[in-house]
């Protein structure tokens, strides 16, 4: 794999690998102007307007900041009542213009005009337009930098693809103009997206690649190669020999079936002016057998994306420092194979964490919470954060509760449960705060350890939190936990997420870490 981030202005891309072919995306290059030099294609927004007298939605153009070429607003208006068009987000008309400039006119529906509307409108443009290599798109005069923000993610987000093969066809769009009347205004703005942008593409790509590669330790290269060329990050890669020195013991269990060692890694950064500083803890199964306990085919398949919360935890924390955000962050990303073999371990072993608990398991396949709870007890004990959350594909429980676009979130702490919230909404990613029932504490209850592992009484997803949360110590009311194991994978396009890894959390935590303090 080539060393450090492939650079594109002031976004990092990530690597490509040497190791197999990767056909993913094509740069987008995204230029702020306020002169249109090039008007192959040009794009004007609609909006959905109030309900006619039958009660149908209808469009109409919204003035843009820098008008476009002769007759192309007056046309506009014509095409949106002649499509009937209804403005919203994402609805897009083309109108060709043969012999007049410009070729062809889109007409882009913006439904309310808010951020979400902008990231619909901007991944379907980007869809529908990729047979085109240039557009050029005049925003509204009032337009906001959320809206300019969530235009751009939604520009750059939709277009991947992760691909082992040069078959197919790969989108010919490379670049895109924002016409704006002050287009300094909104730099700031369009960089943040394309890093937010980037880095979950980065997540995307480590849990898209095949497990033949993605083990551990090339997970842990992964993150040391990305690293690199960003300041004031500190990184440790902890290998099987530390972590039994140290006592990691579910992280040595898991990972003990595998020919293929397991790793800790922990990824810390530090800028002098941060106030708070968060621990962010992510799941890191690179396969997921099942173990002994070991796993039908058909739920086996996709276990390559096991490891999706510590992919969107190292992506967010290499964002953050790529827009040198003023929190301090230590990542942790427990990584294990958990594989079948004589020295794979056993249901009904006892282990025994970080710090001294144990805990009895019966169900290799519940091994997440394993190498999660030795990581969330070295967090606390050896830390010592003002916050701590941990990402993870824990429970098949989570898509039956919630469906598959939706996170389950636990939190004791009501501020920081809605300030978490929050901004996944604003990310345009999906949670719901679920309840840590105390009467449910009594099945983690064991004649021989202190905890059972997993309990069979159903409510599988919020066992899992409550089991954690018996590893969070004095952080109990700082923690919070997020079982994302439906939305991180999509079996189809929707909107900005594209089929396959989703890089679910890495919006969501940049968005939140950028206002922590």
């Amino acid at each position: 794999m080539a060393q450090g981030l492939q650079r594109c202005g002031q976004v990092a891309f990530p690597p490509v690998r040497d190791t197999f072919l990767e056909v993913r995306f094509r740069v987008l290059a995204i230029r702020l102007i306020a002169e249109p030099d090039r008007l192959d294609v040009l794009v004007l927004p609609v909006r959905s307007a109030d309900s006619t007298a039958d009660g149908e939605t209808s469009a109409e153009p919204v003035s843009t900041a820098v008008a476009g070429p002769d007759g192309t607003t007056d046309e506009a208006v014509a095409l949106a009542s002649a499509a009937r068009l209804t403005g919203r987000a994402g609805e897009i008309h083309t109108q060709l213009r043969p012999g007049r400039t410009p070729g062809r006119l889109l007409l882009l529906g913006i439904g309310d005009g808010g951020e979400a509307a902008w990231r619909a409108a901007g991944a379907a443009l980007a869809r529908s337009a990729s047979a085109e290599t240039h557009i050029t798109i005049a925003l509204p005069a009032e337009v906001t930098p959320a809206a300019v923000r969530g235009l751009t993610e939604g520009l750059l987000l939709a277009p991947y693809r992760f691909r082992l093969t040069e078959a197919g066809d790969r989108p010919a769009l490379t670049g895109v103009d924002l016409l704006l009347d002050d287009p300094t205004g909104y730099e700031d703005t369009v960089a943040t997206a394309r890093t937010t942008a980037a880095m979950t593409h980065l997540a995307r790509d480590l849990t898209n690649t095949p497990s033949s590669v993605k083990t551990p330790q090339w997970f842990a290269d992964q993150v040391a190669s990305a690293a690199a060329d960003l300041p004031d990050l500190r990184l440790r890669v902890r290998g099987p020999a530390e972590l039994a020195t140290e006592g990691f013991g579910g992280i040595l269990a898991v990972g003990g079936g595998s020919a293929s060692g397991p790793r800790l890694v922990e990824l810390d950064w530090h800028p002098a002016n941060a106030r708070t500083h968060v621990v962010l803890i992510g799941k890191g199964i690179t396969f997921d057998t099942g173990g002994i306990s070991i796993k039908p085919v058909a739920s086996m398949k996709l276990m390559r994306k096991d490891m999706a919360g510590a992919a969107a935890v190292v992506a967010a924390t290499l964002g953050a420092a790529a827009l040198r955000l003023p929190v301090r962050i230590t990542t942790l990303t427990p990584l294990a194979e958990n594989m079948v073999s004589g020295s794979a371990f056993r249901p009904g072993d006892v282990i025994r964490h970080y710090g001294g608990t144990t805990s009895e398991t019966t169900n290799s396949d519940a091994e997440g919470r394993l190498v999660l709870a030795d990581a969330l007890a070295y967090a606390v004990q050896q830390l010592k954060p003002d916050l701590l959350l941990d990402l993870a594909t824990l429970t098949g429980a989570n898509s039956v509760a919630l469906g598959k676009r939706t996170a389950a979130l636990y939190s004791e702490n009501d501020e920081l449960a809605a300030s978490v919230l929050a901004a996944a909404e604003a990310a345009g990613e999906s949670a719901w705060r679920m309840p840590l029932h105390t009467d449910y504490v009594e099945y983690l209850g064991s004649e021989i350890a202190d905890l059972y592992s997993a309990p069979t009484q159903g409510a599988g997803s919020v066992l899992a939190a409550l089991y954690l949360r018996e590893f969070t110590g004095d952080l109990r009311d700082r923690w919070l936990h997020l079982d994302m194991s439906a939305p991180s994978w999509a079996d189809g396009d929707q909107a900005e997420v594209s089929r396959g890894a989703t890089g679910w959390g890495v919006r969501s935590l940049l968005r939140w870490l950028a206002d922590v303090n």
